[in-house]
């Protein structure tokens, strides 16, 4: 075989050429530490690592949203925290108030103190982030979500309720593929939607039938539900004097040193006069047809004038503004008035603190699911965390060069060049004139 001396350099040129692009691609990979520096040196391993890359990234995002989520509803914890102790104080005082050897003006300083209750109320229910958004106000964040009536002043007076401005969205943050965390609170939740009495009815004094007030000294407990089926169904079916506002009323009679009492449904008795013992239970059941059995409860205290009556209503929302309102008005009335006994008062004071209690219960629930969202935040971050890693492993394997055997091959790449260029000089220096 003849090989000619082009052939020659020409096939010398393009082995070194080859040989110093292998170096050249060694040592690149050297300097930046990855064994795929383009899609071609490894198409499959490329296309995945192209994936896990942007798994990672959005992992990374969803890690930064689960931290903002956090710090979000830590704000929010906090305010209810201090809601709750906010609440536990008014209703400290509330009790100590309803001791009637008060005097007024020991009532009016108590009244003086839930005013300013009042003010730190409204200060946490318009309580911002720091962007300046409400925390309380739904999805609409730039705009406060309660005032006062236009005739309302603090002090000395609250003569009208708070309004709210917000709605009852909740703005959602997503903190993984599949779980979008509320990071606020729809003040209509928490302040406005809190039931009455017991949550399910209200009991309240509603005056002797002789005109005025209660004129003994009974007094009505909030009452207890035994069966909520059968109350929704008796409030549903039962054919009410007043459909749109359905009421239970117990009016007592006294003649001959004996107390009885009957439920009214109206002006209309339906049951027959029953005898009355103090503290004992007064089942809500009707036995005039329809009878019917609300599965219901309550107990009243004390002696009962003749005539004097007490309601059963179906518990509708209060605003807990209204109901630190309220307080503040009870506290304000003179006592020992026909138009306002130390009967009536503790009937008042006991309804309101009812209300309180079932305000408190209201800021409990709200903060225990706040509570549950962030530890579901603390598990989501420790998922995140360990994906991460994951990720990170999986593309290091990928991706990141072995350099003991690069530095091994770069070695015998740059041997083998310094061979072909040796070689080359030796053979190109040969020719049939050399021994002529």
């Amino acid at each position: 075989m003849r090989i000619s001396t082009n052939q020659i350099y020409d096939q010398t040129a393009a082995s070194v050429s080859r040989s110093q692009s292998d170096l050249y691609k060694l040592q690149s990979q050297l300097a930046s530490g990855r064994r795929i520096l383009s899609p071609a040196d490894d198409p499959v391993a490329a296309s995945r690592a192209l994936v896990l890359t942007q798994s990672l990234e959005v992992n990374t995002q969803y890690a930064e949203n689960q931290s903002t989520a956090s710090s979000q509803l830590g704000l929010v914890d906090g305010q209810l925290s201090s809601l709750t102790d906010l609440l536990q104080n008014v209703r400290e005082k509330v009790v100590q108030a309803g001791n009637t050897v008060l005097s007024s003006s020991d009532r009016q300083a108590i009244a003086t103190e839930l005013e300013a209750r009042f003010g730190e109320l409204m200060g946490i229910a318009n309580s911002q982030n720091g962007a300046g958004d409400y925390l309380f106000s739904g999805y609409q964040g730039a705009t406060q979500p309660f005032a006062l009536g236009a005739a309302a002043a603090i002090p000395p007076a609250i003569t009208a309720p708070a309004t709210y401005s917000g709605d009852d969205g909740q703005r959602l943050l997503q903190v993984s593929a599949s779980r979008q965390m509320a990071i606020s609170v729809a003040g209509s939740d928490l302040f406005m939607n809190a039931k009455e009495g017991n949550g399910t009815f209200v009991a309240a004094t509603s005056g002797n039938t002789g005109g005025g007030i209660n004129q003994g000294t009974a007094t009505i407990g909030a009452g207890s539900v035994l069966d909520p089926q059968k109350w929704v169904s008796g409030l549903n079916s039962y054919p009410w004097a007043v459909p749109a506002s359905p009421e239970l009323k117990i009016q007592f009679s006294v003649a001959a040193g004996a107390t009885t009492y009957q439920l009214f449904n109206g002006a209309a008795p339906v049951t027959a006069a029953l005898s009355f013992t103090p503290g004992q239970a007064i089942p809500l059941v009707t036995t005039v047809a329809p009878a019917t059995d609300f599965g219901g409860q309550v107990v009243v205290d004390g002696q009962p004038a003749n005539g004097d009556t007490f309601s059963i209503n179906p518990a509708a929302n209060q605003s807990l503004f209204q109901t630190v309102e309220n307080l503040i008005g009870i506290m304000k009335q003179p006592l020992g008035t026909p138009a306002y006994s130390n009967t009536e008062f503790t009937n008042a004071i006991g309804a309101q603190m009812t209300n309180l209690d079932q305000a408190l219960s209201n800021v409990g629930r709200v903060q225990a699911t706040v509570g549950a969202g962030m530890r579901e935040l603390d598990t989501l971050g420790s998922n995140a965390s360990a994906l991460d890693v994951q990720y990170r492993s999986t593309l290091s394997d990928l991706q990141d060069l072995d350099y003991a055997k690069a530095i091994s091959d770069f070695a015998k790449q740059n041997m083998s060049l310094e061979a072909a260029q040796k070689s080359f000089v030796k053979i190109s220096g040969l020719n049939l004139f050399s021994y002529l």
